[in-house]
């Protein structure tokens, strides 16, 4: 029998889309040997309903800038085109009927610990796929007690100090933005006049 493919999940805003993110899919995809990785860009995301975001497409070009020449990593507009509030349990439930053979692998930052009890349906989450959570050392310190933490498979990344806040607030104050960002997106943000307040 064939061995499942592996396939990881990356959810975000991608505000812009930076080295961080593209750091963490590398990382967890060697460390665990994904098949390759699917960046979703959401709609709106629940747990930041005041913020405004810049719009779907533009954050969708730019995630697709970024991994071009990765042939590991794609795309999906799955949120996008459902639209509302963008719930992770939704997602994986779209995502595993359309890969019922495969192990879906949900990959998230650390800081996520604190806060996942309050997404919709977690105990949900964890039974459609398997919650990968990337820790830089040094950075993320979680309460080990969590009952999350307990159930998530916590990997070591090296980790881009870096946030797609920092990022927008930089560009708003015209600062560089070079190495943060892929240069094709740093070419984006400039071409369509992102982020300048």
């Amino acid at each position: 029998m064939s061995r499942k493919e592996r396939i990881g999940i990356l959810g975000g805003t991608f505000d812009p889309i930076h080295l961080g993110h593209l750091v963490l899919a590398e990382q967890v995809k060697e460390k665990l040997k994904l098949n390759r990785v699917i960046f979703i860009p959401c709609f709106r995301p629940p747990h930041k309903p005041g913020r405004k975001l810049s719009p779907a497409k533009d954050r969708f070009r730019m995630t697709q800038l970024a991994l071009e020449g990765n042939p590991s990593f794609s795309i999906s507009d799955i949120e996008l085109k459902r639209k509302g509030f963008s719930y992770t349990v939704e997602t994986l439930r779209q995502l595993n009927e359309l890969y019922p053979k495969s192990q879906i692998y949900f990959l998230t930052g650390s800081d996520v610990l604190d806060e996942i009890h309050t997404w919709k349906d977690p105990e949900e989450i964890y039974k459609l796929a398997k919650v990968i959570i990337a820790k830089r050392p040094g950075f993320d310190e979680f309460d080990p007690q969590n009952r999350f933490a307990k159930k998530s498979i916590i990997v070591e990344i090296t980790g881009v100090d870096v946030s797609s806040s920092q990022i927008r607030e930089r560009v708003k104050r015209g600062r560089s933005i070079k190495y943060l960002v892929p240069e094709k997106v740093e070419g984006y943000i400039k071409k369509e006049g992102l982020y300048r307040g």
